[in-house]
């Protein structure tokens, strides 16, 4: 079995004081360093649909409006071996041209080169997924499943998520 398109294709993220954050078509992940040793009584974590809320050891890390909105009920955190915060936001708006620009709407923005890497990324993303849509509706594809695009590089305008194949008729 291969591995899912995000570990194939590596991550775009955005250096942050505390950490980082990158993501997918689904998802939003943020990464915060922690002082080692600390536990998971010592953290004290709000998701929202809107907003988040991070503090640890009752100092604030991370508080403010989300760029876009996420399913509240889908969101996570975990501590990962005392020293990492890793939190998991589900993307409310799941296509390629809901590409985060920043991880809050006034901060933790991407710079130019980030966020066009950060776009052709989920572009590639979502033309992996239509690929396997298009095996599962033809199969004699499946005898040339060779649909990866996790090494292609894309030129030409890619913004919203590249070209809009929907209105194409069947």
């Amino acid at each position: 079995m291969s591995a899912p398109f995000e570990e194939r294709s590596g991550l775009v993220p955005c250096a942050t004081p505390w950490g980082r954050w990158y993501q997918t078509l689904e998802e939003v992940f943020i990464e915060v360093q922690v002082p080692p040793g600390t536990r998971a009584k010592d953290v004290c974590c709000s998701l929202q649909s809107r907003r988040i809320a991070l503090s640890v050891r009752g100092r604030e890390v991370l508080q403010g409006k989300l760029f876009d909105s996420t399913i509240t009920d889908e969101g996570t955190w975990t501590l990962e071996d005392k020293r990492l915060i890793r939190i998991v936001l589900m993307k409310t708006n799941r296509d390629a041209g809901n590409c985060w620009t920043s991880l809050l709407e006034k901060e933790y923005a991407a710079d130019p080169w980030v966020q066009d890497q950060m776009q052709r990324k989920l572009t590639l993303e979502r033309f992996q997924r239509e690929a396997r849509i298009i095996c599962l509706t033809f199969p004699y594809l499946h005898q040339n499943p060779g649909f990866d695009f996790s090494g292609a590089e894309i030129s030409g305008n890619y913004s919203k998520g590249g070209p809009d194949f929907s209105s194409l008729e069947k």
